[in-house]
């Protein structure tokens, strides 16, 4: 995993692709469905519900408790005043359902390419993810939302007390987390210069 070297390549015409092994594949579906358990299911309107109402639904005013959700969904203006707790209130309100909705949607996206890939390499070891340049930006929303989670479980910051992670002993409960946390990094980083070249 961490030690491979799967990076993106462009397509041309836009887009990326990437080979991936059996164990990749595994991987990265795994993480993706475990994003979208814990963001939640959306709330789809009723057949009978005017669908202009639905658009201005409120959703939560309140941060959520986990801390990986709230590193998801973090607070628009911070909490130094009652002024800009309430602004953030209001802002979560009219914001955050639409924002659940778009992450749910960037992990669907990465857990139906990779079914189609596994089906259509089945028993092959692996394939080569071909992306179009919609699925390209789901899966860099996918990633970074994946390492945003899985950084905040490990309480990674920016101090230099994060950096012991990366020297954790193999007998570490935390060392598959950690190499899941630097392999989706380097995916990230490869996705990001790939679309940018």
């Amino acid at each position: 995993m961490a030690g491979t070297t799967s990076s993106f390549v462009a397509l041309p015409g836009g887009g990326a692709a990437v080979a991936l092994d059996d164990v990749e594949i595994s991987i990265l579906r795994s993480l993706a469905v475990q994003l979208m358990e814990l963001i939640g299911p959306g709330d789809e309107p009723a057949k009978d519900e005017d669908p202009l109402a639905a658009l201005f639904a409120e959703g939560p005013s309140k941060p959520p408790s986990d801390p990986a959700l709230r590193r998801l969904f973090p607070d628009a203006y911070g909490d130094d005043s009652e002024e800009l707790r309430a602004a953030a209130s209001d802002f979560r309100r009219y914001t955050e359902n639409d924002l659940r909705a778009r992450k749910r949607e960037d992990a669907l996206v990465v857990v139906r390419a990779l079914d189609a890939l596994s089906a259509d390499a089945a028993g092959e070891g692996g394939a080569v993810l071909k992306l179009s340049p919609d699925e390209a930006r789901a899966w860099l929303g996918a990633l970074n939302d994946l390492r945003l989670t899985i950084g905040t479980r490990l309480d990674v910051t920016d101090d230099e007390e994060s950096e012991q992670l990366y020297w954790l002993p193999d007998s570490d409960p935390r060392k598959p987390m950690v190499m899941a946390y630097l392999w989706l990094g380097a995916l990230q980083e490869s996705l990001i210069e790939t679309l940018m070249s």
